[in-house]
């Protein structure tokens, strides 16, 4: 394994990704702040004096998320096209889980800027809340998601610790990437015209985050995906499932390889 940030005499080095595919790409963060329950009642009731901690921290997470390359010094300058932070309050732990999504078209990933996301939040939630407790804890920031390029898709996959009785599960991201199992993803290619058109090669989905695990839900999901998605709406769009050509709607399975083309025409 080689560390793509050194050069070959052992300098940082920023990489060079000009010859990469470009794909979709999404990452899925999270991270908690440990309070006293004291202070997790006056975050809830609206109570803390710097006013709506929530919203100033959502704000200065999805703020981050845009300027991680600013942050962080080999870091991409990227243009995001979709960034959430969303919020749990777990009062049996007295903490507030955080989760960050991030979504982008391009060349390279977006794990640094969904971790920033998440670590600048949880500090502003820190910052907002240090006068009623300042011995507050910022802990377990690490990437629960990630797919697009050439590596595809990564979960985290549950340790022994975190399913334990006493253990709180990860707070489940609102754009529904949590780790729903260990299901192999789904891939998906484009060919001809209707690659350029949607102006991309492939993309890849794990089954749980389809509307249903058919080829009408796949087309939907891939629908939100791309920027033009009417190109998926031709009436006599060809698709094969592993190879062999399909018609109408059918089941699809974890780890099956399917594939659109564009209308054949001409004699």
């Amino acid at each position: 394994m080689t560390l793509t940030h050194l050069n070959e005499r052992g300098e940082a080095s920023m990489v060079d990704v000009s010859d990469k595919q470009s794909s979709h790409r999404e990452a899925v963060a999270s991270g908690r702040i440990v309070m006293q329950p004291e202070t997790l009642k006056l975050l809830a009731d609206g109570s803390m004096p710097k006013g709506d901690v929530l919203t100033t921290a959502r704000i200065a997470g999805i703020q981050a998320a845009k300027r991680t390359h600013e942050l962080i010094p080999l870091c991409h300058a990227l243009m995001l096209s979709k960034v959430t932070v969303d919020f749990e309050l777990d009062t049996a732990a007295h903490c507030v889980r955080v989760s960050a999504f991030c979504r982008l078209g391009g060349r390279t990933g977006v794990e640094m800027e969904a971790l920033t996301a998440v670590s600048v939040a949880c500090l502003t939630l820190y910052d907002m809340c240090k006068a009623v407790d300042r011995g507050m804890e910022i802990m377990d920031v690490r990437l629960e998601h990630k797919s697009g390029g050439q590596s595809g898709v990564w979960e985290r996959k549950a340790s022994p610790e975190t399913v334990s009785s006493d253990t709180v599960a990860p707070v489940a991201d609102t754009t529904d990437l949590s780790d729903k199992s260990n299901e192999s993803p789904i891939e998906i290619r484009f060919f001809a015209e209707l690659r350029e058109r949607l102006g991309i090669e492939k993309l890849s989905v794990l089954p749980g985050h389809l509307s249903s695990p058919t080829l009408r839900g796949l087309k939907e999901w891939v629908k939100s995906q791309v920027d033009a998605p009417q190109a998926l709406d031709q009436p006599r769009l060809l698709c094969a499932v592993n190879h062999d050509m399909v018609q109408g709607d059918i089941t699809i399975n974890p780890g099956d390889e399917v594939a659109f083309f564009p209308p054949v025409t001409g004699g």
